[in-house]
């Protein structure tokens, strides 16, 4: 009767070890999607981190504003021009932070650009001061001012290039020109309608379109030296 019982007594140890390792078997299992879990989740965690640093280098290299050419060097460019103080106090006004030792090496066609930008700026200042009248004369000035605006916007836009590819060759040169020149054409027509008419408002047009003439006269002044003043600088057309 005792062995029974010792029996009976051993196969409830045998369940209870059976029962126990049942347990073990599906508790400890359930660690394993939890570390897999962590893991993805601290790898998901350093993609993001590298991403963000990486949007933020590339924004700071594509926002950065290249160095302003040397004072020294706008100043030899200017002396091309008919207005070479006009050019030179106009183009140096866009930098903010004036730098006569700047080590940016002189780039003709990089202040040439520049001077677009000036003569288009002072056209859009002019613009305002004809557009609220009704005389015939100044709405005609008006249209040619608006084309004069497009002629170097063109102009502006066609210097804006891919990286590796030539800011200007000699086609573009010559594209360049006649857009210049159409500009400067379409500000004295301006004028010469006004003085058809006999305008009233000539002798003011006049004096408020005389820096928008100035700076116009000197970009093109610039773009037809640019070979000459690019081997001053020991450069070529790049």
């Amino acid at each position: 009767m005792d062995s029974v019982n010792i029996f009976k007594g051993y196969g409830k140890v045998n369940d209870l070890e059976d029962q126990s390792s049942q347990r073990r078997n599906t508790t400890t299992p359930s660690r394993k999607p939890l570390i897999f879990t962590f893991s993805i989740l601290a790898i998901l965690l350093l993609t993001l981190t590298i991403g963000v640093w990486l949007g933020a280098l590339i924004h700071h290299t594509e926002t950065e504003p290249p160095e302003f050419p040397p004072l020294s060097s706008i100043r030899a460019v200017c002396e091309v021009t008919r207005y070479p103080e006009s050019c030179f106090s106009s183009i140096s006004s866009l930098n903010l932070n004036p730098n006569p030792t700047s080590p940016e090496p002189a780039d003709p066609e990089a202040i040439f650009k520049l001077s677009l930008r000036v003569s288009i700026a002072e056209l859009s200042n002019f613009k305002p001061t004809i557009s609220n009248s009704n005389e015939a004369a100044l709405r005609d000035c008006r249209s040619q001012i608006e084309e004069a605006m497009g002629q170097l916007n063109d102009s502006l836009v066609a210097m804006d290039v891919d990286p590796g590819e030539k800011v200007l060759t000699e086609a573009k040169i010559g594209d360049l020109k006649t857009w210049i020149s159409a500009a400067m054409t379409d500000q004295e027509t301006c004028l010469d309608g006004l003085e058809e008419m006999e305008s009233t408002t000539l002798q003011a047009v006049k004096t408020k379109m005389q820096k928008a003439r100035e700076y116009t006269s000197n970009s093109l002044a610039i773009l037809a030296n640019l070979r000459t003043l690019l081997g001053q600088f020991h450069m070529s057309l790049h």
